[in-house]
């Protein structure tokens, strides 16, 4: 389905990686482990990664930090999007959003339910842009990480897919940025 234009040059961006959990650490850490290697993989360049509990302040900050680094162009983050009472990614994730991409979750959906059937609806993966930096929220499993970046991240964050992808438009998402402070 996808369409590379081999005319035009790859462009790496600086991925950060955000795994939230209560039990991980850097060593068993395999959700983060995998979308850091597919970044790599892909010839991205892994900006930074960090593992934070499920707590909404502790995500939101973390985050906050990110969006603020330049050098810092998305954020996949994995882990906390279900619904037990600690699960609370969504609810640290979707109000830092200036624009919510609703298509993201619904891609992850169509293609998880061709997986796992029915189960995908115990997802509550999620997507957005803050200021000028795209984040991603994935399901903990290695398995929907893969999915997530092989089925959709590695085509949209990739300049050369056609007809679009988010690369291509990364150097206007501040424009409403920049129209408030002209009128101020």
């Amino acid at each position: 389905m996808t369409n590379l234009d081999q005319s035009k040059p790859f462009i790496p961006l600086n991925i950060a990686v955000l795994t939230v959990s209560d039990s991980r650490s850097l060593a068993d850490d395999k959700s983060g482990t995998t979308l850091a290697e597919r970044i790599a993989a892909a010839g991205h360049r892994l900006a930074a990664r960090e593992i934070v509990t499920d707590d909404v302040e502790k995500i939101q900050a973390q985050l906050k930090r990110w969006i603020a680094d330049d050098g810092v162009d998305v954020v996949v983050t994995t882990g906390g999007t279900g619904f037990t009472g600690r699960d609370v990614t969504p609810e640290a994730v979707e109000p830092l959003f200036d624009k919510r991409m609703d298509g993201f979750s619904i891609a992850f959906h169509m293609m998880s339910y061709a997986k796992i059937g029915t189960s995908t609806i115990q997802s509550r993966a999620t997507a957005g842009i803050a200021g000028t930096t795209f984040i991603f929220s994935l399901p903990g499993s290695p398995g929907a990480c893969r999915d997530g970046w092989d089925g959709i991240l590695v085509h949209q964050l990739d300049y050369r897919t056609r007809p679009c992808n988010f690369v291509e438009i990364m150097p206007r998402l501040d424009e409403h940025l920049k129209r408030g402070k002209a009128k101020a």
